[in-house]
């Protein structure tokens, strides 16, 4: 017998030798007696109600075409996955008939039928399964979307150099890059994006509005903003270039406080911590001020490592997968800077690994906060990668600080409430790092500037 393919990516030819016919299987067997059914003729049954098959049976066994579709309703399984049935029970009123219905429709009735891919129908059904949940962190990425979700991790990529997410159902920039494209051309931390080269955002998922923006170096992308105190919104031209991120930085200060700026959590920032560590170390600061501005997070296991160096023991961070079932993620007991007087700066950029780190010190009474309410991501993801390059980012669970905050969409809490207005921006000022300083050295940045500009003026006479 040969089954015919019902479209051209799923077609199988499958030639059976020395078996029984397979239409000696009753039509009114239901599907436990077919579990019973121990010969190879079940193997193939099976591999009919494969979930993103589409196979029909040719036209001479109408019996087992109809039998194929009644175990879609069962089974639903991806082709090359048909030798159990899903794990757990389909509600009575799901029926994957009507996706079969659905799909056949379109091929049938569609206008403009040399526009139907067929894959591209297939990604959209399980991205709307996927985004059916509501949570715009759970997603399903396409091959060419989760090889760039790989480089955002890498920390090599071609495009605009910002983070971004999603804020009260808005497409919003989380963080732009220092010395990257998007920083340079004026986005800052919380701006809306409104269209895409001029097109609308209005349910474009995280993922696919990243790949609308990436693109080769050299080439522009206009991103149409609105922004707190914008009348109306702006147009901003963005020229992509090669994005290299590279995750820690520092700078000790003449008033021997030692800055270090960590822009991301990615496959580099362990190393290069480790190293800002010995660095500080080694040049015995008053001080410690950990810039956590701006960063939109990454890996938790090296949120936990970088929190580490102040907290001794006890807890980093809780992982709460259900009410009744938690894990708390402990301190890694290095803690060689515990005993350095510590500043965290965080802001509205601040989000996911930024906030484990942040509330930890805060929490554990190690470091005080400076500047804003943080972003507010309090899940943890874990991707899983399909078989055909694919992958489904997906929530596993929430995190809590040592303290059993929740800080999903409410952020972390500044100790020390501190505006960076726009006209601080435009006139390179940086009134939150000038507080830190201020509480580390007990001298007021802006006291220090006059006595500065007050000697000047005196050597000038």
């Amino acid at each position: 017998m040969e089954i015919l393919p019902g479209f051209p990516i799923f077609r199988v030819i499958i030639k059976f030798m020395d078996m029984e016919p397979l239409k000696e299987v009753p039509s009114s067997q239901n599907l436990s007696g077919l579990r019973m059914v121990t010969n190879a003729v079940i193997v193939l049954l099976l591999m009919l109600v494969s979930f993103g098959a589409g196979l029909y049976l040719a036209e001479s066994d109408d019996t087992m075409k109809e039998l194929a579709k009644k175990e879609v309703v069962y089974l639903g399984r991806v082709l090359g996955k048909y030798s159990d049935a899903p794990s757990g029970k389909l509600a009575q009123d799901v029926d994957f008939k009507l996706f079969w219905e659905v799909w056949d429709t379109l091929h049938q009735e569609y206008v403009d039928k040399n526009k139907i891919n067929e894959k591209e129908l297939f990604y959209g059904a399980i991205k709307g399964m996927v985004s059916s949940l509501g949570d715009p962190y759970t997603v399903f990425m396409d091959p060419k979307i989760s090889a760039e979700f790989e480089n955002d991790l890498a920390g090599t990529f071609e495009g605009i150099g910002a983070e971004i997410g999603l804020k009260n159902n808005s497409l919003t920039i989380i963080a732009p890059l220092p010395d990257m494209p998007a920083e340079k051309a004026g986005l800052r931390a919380g701006d809306k994006i409104l269209f895409i080269d001029k097109k609308t955002t209005t349910n474009l998922s995280v993922d696919e509005a990243v790949s609308r923006i990436r693109g080769p170096k050299d080439t522009d992308v206009t991103l149409t903003i609105f922004r707190e105190g914008f009348e109306a919104p702006k147009d901003f031209v963005i020229k992509r270039g090669k994005i290299v991120v590279k995750s820690v930085r520092t700078t000790m200060r003449d008033d021997k406080i030692f800055v270090i700026e960590l822009t991301n959590f990615n496959n580099d920032t362990r190393d290069l911590f480790d190293e800002a560590v010995r660095k500080a170390l080694d040049s015995d600061p008053k001080g410690i001020i950990l810039d956590l501005r701006n960063n939109p997070g990454g890996y938790l296991d090296t949120a936990i490592e970088v929190a580490s160096e102040w907290v001794e023991d006890g807890a980093i961070v809780t992982e709460q997968f259900t009410e009744d079932r938690k894990e708390d993620h402990l301190a890694r007991g290095r803690a060689r800077l515990k005993s350095i007087p510590t500043v965290v700066l965080i802001n509205e950029g601040s989000a996911s690994a930024s906030e484990i780190v942040s509330g930890a010190l805060k929490d554990n009474g190690v470091a005080k906060l400076v500047g804003k309410q943080s972003f507010g991501k309090g899940s943890v993801q874990t991707v899983k990668d399909m078989i055909d390059g694919s992958s489904v980012k997906i929530t596993v669970a929430k995190w809590l600080t040592p303290n059993g905050t929740n800080i999903t969409e409410k952020g972390i809490t500044p100790d020390v409430e501190v505006a960076f207005t726009n006209e601080d921006y435009n006139n390179n000022k940086d009134p939150q790092l000038d507080k830190a300083v201020e509480i580390l050295t007990g001298k007021s940045a802006t006291n220090d500037k006059k006595e500065a500009d007050k000697k000047a003026e005196s050597d000038k006479k």
